[in-house]
């Protein structure tokens, strides 16, 4: 294997120097956010270099010594085809000003017993390290990139100590990244935060704007608390089910709870709002069981894209809602809506040709082809879908996002319909923030339902931060709730997410949403995997089922709080709020009045969150497997030598968790429970940590 640059010798290394930025130039990469990895998956891809630096005006050249780099459509766009001899981690070097940016290249390759593995920890006593660098499964080579330079690039046997140039001390916030590769594979990715050139490794340094931070809460305006009743407008018509009508939830409602410290209290410290644009004021669609249309309560068919639905407040009212949030040092972001708007919104009157055609080429109606026609299909008859691949409608409807950044003080985005959007459009809208907002931490994750190799697509710095991992959750829901569901395969599915999205990425991990049954309700059997969910909300009152539902739903939270990405919680999933599929699972949130079993969830809850935000480990630790089977689930995460050991037990008998060896050198003795015993009981779950 070649290797760009080696440096064979035994012991520990250490890097000595590396070269500065030209003081006479202004740095043009390693002010930038790290660039996302770029994964082949092909002998042939053709990659948007700006899409892993999206404020360059003006790329000069691209090459790598190990990827043959065709120009491909201009300087912007190259063509990387796959050599013999290309190592499984390589470097895509990116010149631009007379400087030079690097991107980590990996080839997707199936996981391996055999892959080396990495853990950083604290450096050793008497040297003048940052960090030092463990490896198992080794020798390998050791990539180290601070920002977006390649730093080093090593063989390794056992360990390698980081010391990095006095000048990275002059960045308040920086990354190092490292990576590892041997004839049997990449290893995981290591993500090291550094505060003025030093690894962080208290809860205290860390910052609001530290996206790896986010707990995040799913507020449904509509249905989340009505705090001013004088806005409240409902149809009141006898042809919309008083479940689909308007319940009187407010932003005054969410200045409610954020006053009175609900969400301080639960340990969010992120709020998704639902989308609270103007939607139409009468009642649209049909169905005919129950015979009832619909009202816009949930605000996806936007009338207005850049107005404040007046049922739920106006502009002064979100301006006090985010002060508000702020002050508690809480993050604020806006579902966005731009697939579509309502057939009445005067910009779709102005603009009837931005729209795609309702009929396929082979003459079908294009409704609901969410897979076949994905980039054209349309969600309903009252709700167009405007075409994304005409460069005036995605530069028109990324002015409209951009309205919310410029008037707003708001953190972000959730994207509504991520995958049936052309590329152009998440293009554009990353450029322009990136570029208007250089200094402005601004989440965007994005909603898509398909494949990991179809949702990773979006995510990298040009684009979305993250996604929705509903691949995820689907696989925690058949291993608990099927009856012939199995750990191993959420194990699969997990290892899958991290091979393509990297051990440190930003996919939000769900209790749920508001486009599917409420688990608790699964999981008690109130409701079966095999109904159709949807009408079973219409016509039973769905409760929660057995008891152990709770159990179990408490086991789903401790898994997404443990993982890598952003958790994020569905109203009401912290106490157990049951439902079937929409507009069952959007029943009005109430905070009082708790059962015993919801006291208990919601407690439990409380106490993942504050561990979440208290210990690094559980935010830029690296996840490693200890046990995996049909009823058991354990793994560890590792971060500057301290761990947090995690075991869920689906079966009927006790799981010893000492019976386990941890990596690294790592002891078990070591560990103290946090929340369980070392004895996991049946239907429960243990978490232990490193002290």
């Amino acid at each position: 294997m070649k290797i760009i640059s080696c440096l064979l010798v035994t012991g520990i290394f250490t890097l000595l120097q590396a070269c500065s930025p030209p003081v006479s130039r202004k740095p043009v990469f390693d002010v930038l956010e790290p660039a996302t990895v770029l994964t082949l998956e092909q002998d042939t891809t053709i990659v948007l270099v700006r899409d892993y630096f999206p404020s360059l005006d003006k790329i000069d050249r691209t090459e790598s010594p190990h990827v043959k780099v065709l120009p491909y459509q201009g300087q912007d766009t190259v063509m990387i085809i796959l050599q013999e001899d290309t190592p499984p981690v390589s470097v895509l070097n990116v010149h631009a000003d007379r400087q030079t940016g690097n991107i980590p290249v990996k080839i997707q390759l199936l996981p391996s017993g055999r892959s080396p593995r990495l853990a950083v920890f604290p450096a050793l006593p008497d040297t003048d390290a940052l960090c030092t660098v463990k490896l198992e499964n080794g020798p390998a080579t050791l990539y180290l990139f601070w920002q977006n330079s390649l730093v080093q690039t090593v063989r390794i046997t056992d360990l390698y100590n980081v010391v990095l140039p006095g000048f990275t001390a002059l960045t308040d916030r920086s990354w190092i990244r490292v990576y590892a590769a041997n004839q049997h594979g990449h290893s995981n990715d290591l993500l090291i935060p550094l505060e003025k050139g030093r690894p962080v490794t208290r809860q205290e340094q860390l910052k609001r704007s530290d996206k790896h931070t986010r707990i995040m809460y799913q507020v449904f305006v509509d249905r989340f608390c009505n705090g001013n009743p004088s806005n409240d407008r409902r149809i009141n018509s006898p042809h919309v089910h008083h479940k689909v009508d308007y319940y009187g939830g407010d932003l005054e409602g969410v200045i409610l709870r954020i006053n009175d410290g609900f969400f301080r209290d639960l340990g969010i410290n992120t709020i998704w709002l639902s989308p609270i644009t103007q939607n139409p004021y009468d009642a649209w669609g049909q169905i005919e069981d129950p015979k009832t249309r619909f009202s816009g309560y949930h605000g996806y068919w936007p009338l207005y894209i850049t107005k404040v639905d007046d049922r739920f407040g106006d502009e002064q009212i979100l301006t006090r809602l985010l002060d508000k949030a702020h002050r508690e040092n809480l993050s604020v972001i806006l579902d966005h809506v731009a697939n579509h708007m309502h057939v009445n919104s005067p910009t779709l009157q102005e603009h009837p040709d931005w729209t795609t055609s309702p009929v396929t080429p082979d003459g079908r109606p294009n409704f609901e082809l969410w897979d076949e026609f994905r980039l054209t299909t349309w969600f309903d008859k009252h709700i167009p879908k405007f075409d994304f691949s005409r460069q005036d409608v995605s530069q028109a409807l990324s002015d409209s996002a951009m309205f919310w950044l410029q008037h707003f003080d708001i953190d972000g985005f959730r994207h509504d319909a991520t995958k049936h959007i052309d590329e152009l459009f998440w293009r554009t809208l990353t450029r322009k923030v990136v570029k208007e907002f250089p200094d402005r931490t601004i989440l965007q994750i994005g909603e898509t339902y398909g494949s990991p190799s179809l949702i990773n697509s979006y995510v990298r710095k040009g684009m979305l931060d993250g996604q929705f991992d509903f691949n995820l959750y689907y696989a925690f829901l058949q291993a608990t709730v099927n009856p012939e569901g199995s750990f191993v395969d959420l194990w699969k599915e997990l290892e899958t997410g991290l091979m393509h999205y990297g051990y440190h990425n930003l996919m939000g991990n769900i209790s749920g949403n508001h486009d599917m049954a409420r688990y608790i309700s699964l999981a008690g059997g109130a409701l079966q995997l095999d109904e159709d969910h949807k009408k079973a909300g219409w016509k039973r009152d769905i409760g929660t089922g057995r008891i152990e539902s709770y159990d179990y739903l408490a086991m789903l939270h401790v898994f997404n709080m443990t993982l890598p990405g952003v958790p994020c919680i569905y109203y009401g999933d912290e106490i157990g709020m049951p439902g079937a599929n929409d507009p069952d699972n959007r029943r009005m949130m109430y905070f009082d009045g708790y059962t015993s079993h919801q006291i208990r969830l919601r407690e439990r809850v409380r106490r993942l969150t504050s561990l979440r935000t208290a210990n690094p480990a559980l935010l830029y630790g690296d996840l490693f497997p200890l046990h995996v089977s049909r009823d058991i689930f354990a793994y560890v995460r590792i971060y500057m030598g301290k761990a947090v050991a995690v075991c869920l037990n689906k079966g009927d008998d006790f799981f010893d968790l000492r019976t386990l060896e941890l990596p690294f050198g790592l002891k078990m003795e070591s560990m103290v429970p946090y929340m369980g015993e070392t004895m996991v009981a049946p239907k429960g779950f243990t978490i232990m940590i490193h002290e």
